[in-house]
């Protein structure tokens, strides 16, 4: 049987995956932070996680392009340190590629039931977790191309959002009720800024299906994070500046929203409005594409696991039919339908945010490594600065999963004990073949 993927991907697709991964970031879930830290902690916690992702992106670059597999981080942890810690990495890369869709899937439904109040929230979720896993085991190329088709969607919608509210910014609503708990206020605001950010590294999961990967990565990867630190900034601004940060954290009941950019419009332009409407319809599809984007993802690194080994047998086999990850998509696609039930959005990006910050750390060591203890590996690019840029992401990854554990403890006892129990079964059963 062939278990190979099909090679598919341009550069113009992955830029298209890069954003897609993230762009629902800019649509919901940010807005938290706000509540923790004001308008000055988010700020500051969003320029600190600006920095490490701009150097976390051009060193994990030169991974993707050296180890050009489906398995991302755990690949490069695998090689540089061998099985052990190969395992925790791709563990907590499959923990934050499961448990952010949940969290994707709850603000579609929301965003749905804005626009038709009869559709359930829970019900539209589980929904789009069938259509899209359903794309993904139909073929990398159809999903890598509506996903382009979505992204692009998303970022005009996003444009034009900036277009209607940024007249209407003012610097006094902007900098109302500014600090929360001060510099506490700023750490505990992490996870919430790291959310604008998530799953950018996916592109490295679909290096195996890469025309020429390289070359293609690069050129996929560098431009994605710039144009999203570009839109960071701009959906930060235009959102908090029409009419201060609780008007897009709390629904007029007092309960906390899932939807902050409906709720900057409405400030600006009647409910009734063409553009009230179309800004929901399209952001749905800024939210489908990280929804489907980070199912891809988590379909190549669930596999990658199970075909080492790693994991039961059947998740690392590719289907005969349509050559994609079948079984691990339908797997992760359980899982995610099990967190989704809990409905707490701001706990399950809390855990996909550990579970990111545990892969970034451990991928900048594998980085360090790899260069040390195999300097003639063919680097077709190289990070620039280098160690200056994997180090400052390594030392600013770790310094956000310090915080995140201090403001998060029954959470992090959770994950890291969820990582503890999985590595000594894998200990017991693992068996190479």
């Amino acid at each position: 049987m062939d278990q190979k993927l099909k090679k598919t991907l341009s550069p113009l697709l992955l830029w298209g995956l890069g954003v897609g991964y993230v762009i629902s970031g800019m649509y919901f879930g940010w807005n938290l932070g706000l509540e923790k830290g004001g308008v000055f902690g988010m700020a500051a916690a969003t320029f600190l996680v600006i920095v490490m992702y701009v150097c976390f992106s051009f060193s994990y670059t030169e991974l993707a392009c050296a180890i050009p597999k489906a398995g991302g981080g755990f690949d490069y942890a695998n090689r540089a340190f061998g099985k052990n810690l190969g395992f925790i990495t791709g563990l907590a890369q499959i923990i934050e590629f499961v448990f952010a869709p949940p969290a994707i899937a709850i603000a579609i439904g929301t965003y749905l039931n804005l626009s038709f109040p009869n559709i359930p929230v829970f019900g539209a979720a589980f929904t789009v977790y069938l259509i899209f896993t359903g794309l993904n085991i139909y073929g990398v190329k159809a999903a890598a191309t509506f996903e382009l088709f979505v992204t692009v969607l998303a970022v005009f919608e996003l444009l034009l959002f900036a277009g209607i509210t940024l007249p209407h910014f003012s610097t006094t609503q902007f900098t109302q009720k500014a600090s929360v708990d001060g510099w506490a206020g700023a750490f505990a605001a992490l996870p919430f800024a790291i959310w604008f950010f998530l799953g950018i590294e996916g592109v490295a999961n679909v290096a195996e299906e890469t025309k020429n990967p390289q070359k293609d990565i690069l050129k996929g990867f560098g431009s994605a994070i710039l144009t999203l630190a570009a839109l960071c900034i701009l959906v930060f601004l235009a959102s908090v500046g029409v009419g201060g940060w609780e008007k897009i954290v709390f629904n007029a009941d007092g309960s906390v929203s899932d939807s902050p950019l409906p709720l900057a419009m409405a400030l600006v332009v009647s409910k009734d409005s063409i553009m009230y409407h179309l800004l929901i319809s399209i952001g749905i599809f800024g939210l489908v594409a990280s929804f489907h984007g980070l199912i891809l993802a988590s379909g190549r690194a669930t596999m990658e696991f199970g075909k080492l080994g790693y994991a039961p047998k059947i998740l690392g086999e590719v289907s005969p039919k349509f050559k994609t990850p079948m079984f691990a998509l339908l797997i992760n696609m359980a899982l995610g339908l099990i967190a989704l039930v809990s409905g707490k959005t701001g706990e399950i990006i809390t855990i996909a945010v550990f579970g990111a910050l545990v892969l970034y750390i451990i991928s900048m060591l594998s980085l360090i490594k790899l260069r040390n203890s195999e300097p003639n590996l063919e680097r077709p690019f190289r990070v620039p600065f280098y160690p200056i840029l994997p180090i400052l992401a390594l030392i600013i990854g770790i310094v956000c999963l310090i915080s995140m554990i201090y403001f998060n403890l029954v959470l992090a006892a959770l994950f890291f004990g969820v990582i503890l129990f999985s590595f000594i079964l894998f200990r017991y059963f693992y068996k190479k073949y």
